[in-house]
């Protein structure tokens, strides 16, 4: 066990590196990449882009740590090269972030010469991705609380606590997001987002709101996550 968890690297700070021992860490650097990459795409909505970046990612931080191999004036350059990178601008998800950080923290392991910790290291977290990802933890039932509902009135109407009796009858919490002129400004359509007490009661909340709209348009959807993923 002792043997499994310790470099192949006859020293860390070793000037040169053999062939073998490069191959090594770099063929295991693409295999755990595969590994992460088959976790994460199990029972997830994914990109194939990001998922042979996943896949990569280790055997790329791995041949850079390779290289550094103890010499700070390397390792100054790496980190300043790294730091003139521009990753893409749309904001990744919580599980994206996590899967990036494993595979590149399988890459540092593996480029160090630790290739049974990197090993276990990846193959456990990848197990753990698995696992989470069947279990709901209550997202759903709490999904199906949070909901925006788009409501148009006639313009005569006014809005402000017209249907306050009824959110504080049916909901935890609201909040009046947005007004918007709309049909030649003969209504306004108003955005809430509120969280209901009792999701099963949602059409009975349709109802009464449709009576006291005129029976206009009313439009109920699930609220935006993006800004509350973390």
């Amino acid at each position: 066990m002792n043997e499994l968890l310790t470099s192949i690297y006859e020293s860390q700070t070793a000037v040169s590196i053999s062939f073998t021992d490069f191959a090594a860490a770099f063929a295991v650097s693409i295999a755990l990449g595969l590994l992460i990459s088959a976790a994460y795409m199990h029972n997830t909505r994914y990109t194939k882009s990001f998922v042979a970046t996943l896949a990569m990612l280790p055997a790329i931080i791995c041949v850079i740590i390779m290289m550094v191999n103890g010499s700070v004036g390397t390792g100054v350059a790496v980190a300043g090269a790294f730091s003139l990178v521009r990753f893409r601008s749309v904001p990744g998800t919580a599980k994206e972030i996590c899967a990036i950080f494993l595979a590149m923290g399988t890459g540092l392991i593996t480029g160090m010469g630790y290739l049974g910790l990197a090993a276990i290291f990846a193959a456990v977290l990848s197990l753990a991705i698995v696992i989470f990802n069947h279990l709901d933890l209550g997202s759903k039932k709490n999904a199906d609380r949070y909901k925006s509902i788009r409501i148009a009135i006639p313009e005569d109407l006014d809005y402000s606590g017209v249907f306050d009796d009824l959110f504080a009858e049916y909901t935890s919490s609201c909040e009046l997001v947005n007004v918007k002129t709309t049909n030649m400004g003969s209504m306004f359509r108003l955005t809430y987002d509120v969280t209901l007490k009792e999701p099963e009661r949602e059409k009975e909340l349709i109802d009464k709101l449709r009576c006291r709209n005129g029976n206009l348009e009313i439009n109920v959807s699930r609220q935006g996550s993006a800004a509350t993923e973390l």
